[in-house]
C-alpha cells in the first residue's frame, strides 16, 4: 500500500522560513517525479514546485522563484521543499504528489499526501 505523508507545516511570521518534508513508502521513489501543490481556502490547488526522477530538472510557480527550493533524497526516500522569505500569500495547505513527468499540472501526478498546513501571520 502507497504511503505517501508530508511534514513540517506551521505558523511563521512573514519573512520567516519552513522546511517541508515529504516521505513515501510502498513504491519506488526513485522511480518518480516528485511535486509541491498548495490550495488555500476557497481556490484551486495550484502546482508549486516539481522536480525529475534524478533530481537534475526541477521547475518553480513564477509566485515562488528565488524564494522555496525543491530538493529530492533517494536513499531517504524523502522530498523537501525549503521555503524563505515568506508571505502571507503562501498561507495554503501543501501537497506532495508522485508522478510520471516533471510538470507543475496535478493531473500527471498519482499518489498524494493528506497535506500539511502553512500559515502565515503578517
Amino acid at each position: 500500500q502507497v504511503q505517501v505523508v508530508e511534514s513540517g507545516g506551521g505558523l511563521v511570521q512573514t519573512g520567516g522560513s519552513l522546511r517541508l518534508s515529504c516521505t513515501a513508502s510502498g513504491l519506488n521513489f526513485d522511480g518518480y517525479a516528485w511535486g509541491w501543490f498548495r490550495q488555500a481556502p476557497g481556490k484551486e490547488r495550484e502546482g508549486v514546485s516539481c522536480i525529475t526522477r534524478a533530481g537534475g530538472g526541477t521547475n518553480y510557480d513564477d509566485s515562488v522563484k528565488g524564494r522555496f527550493t525543491i530538493s529530492r533524497d533517494n536513499a531517504k526516500n524523502t522530498l523537501y521543499l525549503q521555503m524563505n522569505s515568506l508571505k502571507p500569500e503562501d498561507t495554503a495547505m501543501y501537497f506532495c504528489a508522485a508522478g510520471f513527468f516533471g510538470v507543475l499540472a496535478a493531473k500527471n501526478y498519482k499518489y498524494w499526501g493528506q497535506g500539511t498546513q502553512v500559515t502565515v501571520s503578517s
